[in-house]
């Protein structure tokens, strides 16, 4: 009897609907979830390079504007330099022109031109350097000489020309002799 089954069985036309197993099913899921999975790593991974690129180029351009502000700066301090270093020496002619007896009318004409002339320099970053009585500095004097005193040796005894600073940076040393022991 059982024979007879297998062989109506077999001999049957009836049409079989395969239905899948649900090992394979699920083998493939995990197969197609695993390969999203690295295509999302992958964009993640380009996504985070792309941001980091940004972020650094942002970086850089911030700080670009940063140093081309701060050498704008720079260069508005010592655009007129050149001009200031020109002047300077005719603020010594002007106290050369007062070591000599003249008329006091033409006299309090030089100091008050001498005067107007420093308070503009001054305005745009001129300082004096009058270092008597100060330690010999080699940065900002230059000794034309020895002088014997009673002071202090290696101190400026005397200023033969004052120097100059410009916004901090030295213009013109200040030409001094410095004290001797006697």
């Amino acid at each position: 009897m059982e024979e007879k089954r297998k062989e109506e069985i077999e001999n049957s036309d009836t049409d079989v609907e395969m239905v899948p197993d649900e090992e394979a099913l699920s083998a493939d899921a995990a197969a197609k979830v695993k390969k999203l999975r690295e295509e999302l790593q992958r964009c993640e991974a380009g996504k985070r390079e792309y941001l980091e690129g940004w972020q650094r180029a942002k970086a850089d351009l911030i700080n670009y504007k940063k140093d081309e502000a701060r050498r704008f700066d720079e260069f508005l301090k010592f655009a007129a330099e050149g001009l200031i270093a020109e002047l300077v020496p005719a603020l010594d002619s002007f106290d050369l022109a007062l070591q000599h007896g003249m008329p006091k009318d033409v006299e309090r004409g030089i100091v008050m031109i001498r005067s107007q002339l420093e308070d503009i320099l001054r305005r745009r970053g001129l300082e004096v350097l009058q270092p008597r009585g100060q330690k010999f500095d080699p940065a900002f004097h230059e000794s034309l000489g020895e002088v014997e005193t009673e002071g202090e040796e290696g101190t400026v005894a005397e200023v033969l020309q004052p120097g100059y600073l410009l916004q901090g940076k030295l213009l013109r040393p200040a030409r001094v002799k410095i004290a001797k022991k006697k």
